[in-house]
């Protein structure tokens, strides 16, 4: 089993920033794909952001380009979120995944393994 723990959210002004981690342990494993997804109140879980294993490849949905970047550290089985120029749309519970043996970038939320519990993110206008 993967355990994923998400830290980072809470409460910024708009325009502000945030950087959500996510760090993973367990059995974990070298090459697996990891991913950022969020839920808004009242809305389905829609995708964020992805990074292959070797970090060298990145994707991003079309709301957060620019503003949004997707890191990782294998080393500490970490993968940020760094969040800047937060709006109030930006608001939503925000989830960490990973795929096991992922070999690419995964948009879809069937296609990742493991789910972190989730950190609340609130952009105030």
């Amino acid at each position: 089993q993967v355990q994923l723990v998400e830290s980072g959210g809470g409460l910024v002004q708009a325009g502000g920033s945030l950087r959500l981690s996510c760090t993973a342990s367990g059995r974990t494993f070298s090459s697996y794909a990891r991913g950022w997804f969020r839920q808004a109140p009242g809305k389905e879980r829609e995708f964020v952001a992805a990074i292959s294993w070797s970090g060298g490849s990145t994707y991003y949905t079309d709301s957060v380009k620019g503003r949004f970047t997707i890191s990782r550290d294998k080393a500490k089985n970490t993968v940020y979120l760094q969040m800047n120029s937060l709006k109030p749309e930006d608001t939503a519970v925000y989830y960490c995944a990973a795929k096991v043996l992922g070999s690419t970038l995964y948009a879809s939320m069937g296609e990742y393994d493991y789910w972190g519990q989730g950190t609340q993110v609130t952009v105030s206008s």
